[in-house]
């Protein structure tokens, strides 16, 4: 039977500045997950959106495989843990006129140091101004100003990013869905050398909820795809890796990739 490979993420798996980027107005068919989806040959679909966060990526994911009668499998490359996902009052800019991602980014305080990072694409640098005149139209800025000023805290960002993945984890176990994560960035799990499981009874109990078994990184102690990349020297555009990092990471992933594959197969036959 023919499946859909579902893919969520952030713009590591959008496929934001790849050879065939067309000013991000739709999906990269270069990115690490869809190379996998060429790999079996299956159907493919995106819903990975560039700066989300982890709340975001679960319900992207959460909405899709809720509203379709596709026999599904789940690639996710999980986010960092500083982008939140919030519902604000309803407006036509905003995602389905109610979601949006707050990043750090959108921040007035560090507008001078996201120039100087986007400052080699004069494309990136156009989409992000347009998104900041969005934020300032649905106010989106005005309270990402104060969220990050007065409340956002790496604790609370963690905690939120490890109950997504939790949640997402218990449905897709429900619903039989098979699933491979992975991630971008070690800071899901690391403060630098610390586990930040260990800060205390509830964040070990929450990170002993989640099934690494079904999980894929790059490296030791969780080395997210970013990472790696950045390790191996692979070439960047502004901010992501190109084409070939994406490339050499399916074919690292493919055994992992084939394990949870095979054993839908088997189950559906």
């Amino acid at each position: 039977m023919t499946k859909t490979i579902l893919a969520g993420g952030c713009s590591f798996t959008f496929g934001h500045e790849l050879s065939d980027d067309d000013r991000g107005t739709r999906p990269s068919t270069k990115t690490w997950s869809a190379h996998l989806s060429n790999h079996v040959n299956q159907n493919y679909f995106c819903v990975a959106r560039a700066g989300s966060g982890n709340s975001g990526i679960a319900r992207r994911i959460f909405e899709y495989i809720s509203n379709t009668q596709e026999e599904c499998v789940v690639l996710a490359m999980w986010s960092f843990t500083s982008r939140y996902d919030w519902a604000m009052p309803r407006h036509q800019l905003l995602e389905q006129t109610r979601w949006t991602t707050i990043t750090p980014w959108d921040t007035d305080i560090n507008q001078r140091e996201v120039e100087q990072k986007l400052a080699g694409s004069e494309i990136i640098m156009d989409q992000f101004k347009r998104m900041r005149e969005e934020y300032r139209v649905t106010n989106v800025g005005m309270f990402a100003n104060s969220l990050y000023k007065y409340a956002a805290n790496q604790y609370h960002e963690t905690y939120l990013s490890w109950k997504s993945i939790v949640w997402l984890q218990n449905i897709l176990e429900k619903k039989r869905i098979p699933y491979l994560f992975t991630l971008a960035d070690n800071t899901l799990f690391y403060d630098v050398e610390n586990l930040l499981y260990e800060n205390d009874p509830l964040m070990r109990a929450l990170y002993n909820e989640i099934d690494f078994s079904k999980w894929f990184s790059f490296g030791e102690r969780m080395m997210g795809f970013n990472q790696w990349a950045t390790l191996n020297e692979y070439p960047y555009a502004t901010t992501h890796p190109l084409d070939d990092a994406h490339k050499d990471a399916y074919k690292l992933m493919i055994p992992k990739f084939n394990e949870i594959f095979n054993t839908t197969i088997k189950e559906t036959k």
